[in-house]
């Protein structure tokens, strides 16, 4: 980085001009907060639709929703690294390089799309039946159409993510509230169309999310395209060696972390549904209303990676550091309120499910447990990494991911839940074992200040 584009960034006294303010943190953050609220509610809306398809559809459904929440997450990793390096260019004040990043990552994008949508299409039957083992055959037809028909999306999935995370990046998030907005409106709407107007079975499922998710990726990349923009993107035809490693730098760690984390939590729920009906369908109706409390320390999340690297970009390390501190006590106080509200109105929202009192009483535990202990932990275990990998610092946090994971999510999980006997309720003890060391190591990681190390300006 030259001299000169440092000391833009300095007032006549020496004293660092902030390079965000508080309304424009809230500008970036509270859409983004709407978008996953959207996004879960969405969620619950089509799986109360889908249900009148019948248990093969259902089911079908279900399982291949797995393998996608699998994908997006690859798609979201590769984001990740894309609004890293164009967020740490702008902060450099590079607009140039900024906007050739981003036309690199939506290349990256649709490669990696289409490359992971064609083999779910030609595999989709081998998948499906490598992944579950034997399962009926009407349900793995069902699930065969719907991974079939969804793959089709995938490219403009990518798309999408990669034009969501370049908002963020320029810090305007309420492009992908408004474009997600439209996006699950057409899901819904297609969706109960082709459902309870047209009678159609899984395919009335799978149609409308491709649909939503190819006007999504127009919109978004139109969107990304005005001259206005902090960044305007632009087509590229070919790859940049040189800046592709740089985003497969921050994505690939990323990827492989998310991966794991994906394939952690199905082994655990595979160890759970050991357990008997009472407690697979109380971990289930827990896992609902946690997601809710969690909403909106992933907003927060997502913008502490575009705020962070615009710092670090702009070789100001000391602002990285003040707004992480700010961040994360934003995300301390609305997990506080979120939580807090699901532990006050915990019996009555249980009651909106049709539970057994053996069933209600589990899930009231471990409610409990994840609400009071994410208000602690939460925040440190999954929002602070984001500042770590905002700052390259992505090795660190892959390990850390991984390694806790596995020994304490996993292997913790079977000796106390199979071992002592505990059930769901050991798996739920490991869970927080896990938040424990994660949070531990972050912490001590963000304080020791190695990561600012890992950033080095070209």
């Amino acid at each position: 980085m030259s001299k000169t584009s440092t000391e833009q960034t300095i007032r006549p006294g020496g004293a660092m001009t902030p390079l965000f303010t508080d309304r424009e943190l809230v500008r970036l953050v509270v859409p983004l907060f709407i978008e996953q609220l959207l996004a879960v509610t969405v969620g619950v809306a089509d799986t109360m639709m889908v249900s009148r398809c019948g248990e093969a559809a259902i089911s079908g459904v279900s399982l291949v929703d797995m393998i996608n929440l699998l994908i997006i997450n690859l798609f979201a990793a590769l984001a990740t690294g894309g609004a890293v390096v164009v967020s740490q260019f702008l902060g450099a004040q590079r607009r140039a390089d900024a906007t050739h990043a981003a036309g690199q990552l939506t290349v990256l994008s649709v490669l990696l799309g289409s490359g992971v949508g064609l083999v779910c299409i030609a595999l989709a039957r081998g998948i499906l039946s490598v992944v579950y083992g034997t399962i009926g055959a009407d349900v793995l037809a069902a699930g065969v159409t719907y991974l079939r028909i969804t793959a089709l999306s995938y490219p403009f999935l990518a798309l999408y993510n990669a034009g969501a995370a370049l908002a963020r990046s320029m810090g305007d998030s309420r492009i992908s509230m408004r474009v997600s907005v439209i996006m699950n409106l057409v899901n819904v709407t297609g969706n109960a169309v082709c459902i309870f107007g047209l009678g159609m079975g899984v395919e009335g499922v799978a149609l409308p999310s491709l649909v939503s998710r190819v006007l999504a990726a127009v919109l978004m990349v139109r969107a990304c395209r005005k001259p206005g923009n902090l960044i305007r993107l632009q087509a590229e035809k070919s790859i940049d060696g040189a800046m592709a490693r740089r985003i497969l730098h921050i994505g690939i760690p990323s990827a492989f972390e998310n991966s794991l984390f994906q394939a952690g939590r199905v082994l655990v729920v595979s160890i759970i549904s050991t357990f008997g009906t009472v407690q697979i369908a109380a971990n289930a109706v827990a896992n609902n209303l946690d997601s809710m409390g969690c909403i909106p320390g992933q907003a927060v999340g997502l913008a502490m990676v575009s705020v962070v690297g615009r710092c670090i970009g702009a070789l100001q390390p000391e602002q990285a550091v003040r707004y992480t501190r700010k961040l994360l006590g934003w995300a301390y106080c609305a997990m506080a309120a979120s939580n807090g509200l699901i532990l006050l109105f915990l019996r009555p929202l249980l009651g909106l499910y049709d539970l057994t009192a053996d069933t209600m009483a589990l899930a009231m535990l471990l409610v409990r447990i994840h609400a009071g202990c994410g208000i602690a932990l939460w925040p440190v275990a999954f929002v602070l990494p984001n500042a770590l990998r905002a700052a390259n610092d992505v090795r660190f946090t892959m390990t850390v991911s991984i390694a806790s994971m596995v020994t304490l999510r996993i292997v913790l999980s079977y000796i106390l839940g199979v071992g002592f006997g505990l059930g769901a309720l050991g798996v739920w003890y490991a869970m927080v074992a896990d938040w424990v060391c994660r949070a531990g190591l972050f912490v001590w990681r963000w304080r020791s200040g190695r990561w600012r190390a890992q950033y080095h300006a070209d």
